[in-house]
C-alpha cells in the first residue's frame, strides 16, 4: 500500500473529476488558475456556460476513523474558502474576457486507494 501526500491525492481527485467532465460532454478550458488570493481548480464549459469547478478529494484513510456516510468532502467548501474562489472567478472573468453565462460547481471526490476505486458527485451550479 503506497502512501500519497495531501497534495497528490489532490491532484488525483482533480484529474479524475477531468476525466469525468469530459465523458459528460464538457471541454476543459483551464486547470489549477491560480492567483495570490485564490484559486479555480477546474474551469470547463458545456455548451454556452462556463463552469468554474472547485474539486474536493478525500482518501480512504483521511476519513477512516468517523462514520464514512456522514463525512461530506463538500462541507470543506468553506466561507472563507469561497470568499478566495469569488475572488478568483472575478480576475479569471477579467483576464479572459469571459462574456459567457457561468455558475460554480463542487465536485467530490472520494478515493478507496487500496482498491483503486473512487465515487465522484458533482453538484452543480452552487450559490455562493
Amino acid at each position: 500500500m503506497q502512501n500519497f501526500s495531501k497534495k497528490q491525492v489532490g491532484a488525483l481527485g482533480e484529474d479524475l473529476a477531468c476525466k469525468f467532465l469530459v465523458k459528460k460532454g464538457f471541454i476543459v478550458l483551464d486547470r489549477n488558475y491560480w492567483q495570490k488570493f485564490g484559486e479555480i481548480d477546474i474551469v470547463a464549459k458545456k455548451g454556452h456556460i462556463i463552469r468554474f469547478i472547485e474539486v474536493k478529494t478525500v482518501s480512504c484513510r483521511m476519513y477512516e476513523a468517523g462514520n464514512r456516510d456522514n463525512y461530506r468532502p463538500e462541507d470543506n467548501v468553506h466561507p472563507q474558502k469561497i470568499k478566495r474562489l469569488a475572488r478568483a472567478i472575478q480576475t479569471y472573468v477579467l483576464d479572459k474576457n469571459i462574456e459567457n453565462e457561468f455558475q460554480i460547481d463542487v465536485i467530490t471526490v472520494k478515493l478507496d486507494l487500496d482498491n483503486k476505486k473512487a465515487r465522484i458527485q458533482f453538484l452543480e451550479n452552487i450559490v455562493l
